[in-house]
C-alpha cells in the first residue's frame, strides 16, 4: 500500500509560481512512476506530468509545458510540481497519482494507469 499526500497549494495571482509536494509512505516509492493530474471545476481531471522511477524521464502535457516542471526525491519520498507562469485556466484541484511501473508507458497519459492517489491539493489562480 502506498499513501501520497499533497501539499502547496493555494491561492496565487496569475504569472506567479507555486511547487507542490506529494509525500509518500510505503517502502517501494523509488520504484515507482508518479504523476500528476488536475480536475477543473466541471472538467474531467487530465494528465499533467509524469516522472519514471529514477528522475530520469519525464513527460509534460502540452498544456504546461515549459511552465511546469516535475521532480522527485527518493531519498524524501516525496515528488514535486513546480509550476512557474501560472494562468487563470491552472485553477484546478491538483492529484499526485502512483503506479507500480518502473517507466513512463502511454497509459501513464491517462488516470486509469495509476494504482493509489492522494486526497488533492487545490490551486487557484486571480487574476
Amino acid at each position: 500500500q502506498v499513501q501520497l499526500v499533497e501539499s502547496g497549494g493555494g491561492l496565487v495571482q496569475a504569472g506567479g509560481s507555486l511547487r507542490l509536494s506529494c509525500a509518500a509512505s510505503g517502502r517501494t516509492f523509488s520504484s515507482y512512476v508518479m504523476g500528476w493530474f488536475r480536475q477543473a471545476p466541471g472538467k474531467e481531471r487530465e494528465f499533467v506530468a509524469a516522472i519514471n522511477w529514477s528522475g530520469s524521464s519525464t513527460r509534460i502535457a502540452n498544456s504546461v509545458s515549459g511552465r511546469f516542471t516535475i521532480s522527485r526525491d527518493n531519498a524524501k519520498d516525496t515528488v514535486y510540481l513546480q509550476m512557474n507562469a501560472l494562468k487563470l485556466e491552472d485553477t484546478a484541484v491538483y492529484y499526485c497519482a502512483a503506479d507500480t511501473s518502473y517507466n513512463i508507458g502511454s497509459g501513464h497519459y491517462t488516470e486509469h494507469k495509476y494504482d493509489y492517489w492522494g486526497q488533492g491539493t487545490q490551486v487557484t489562480v486571480s487574476s
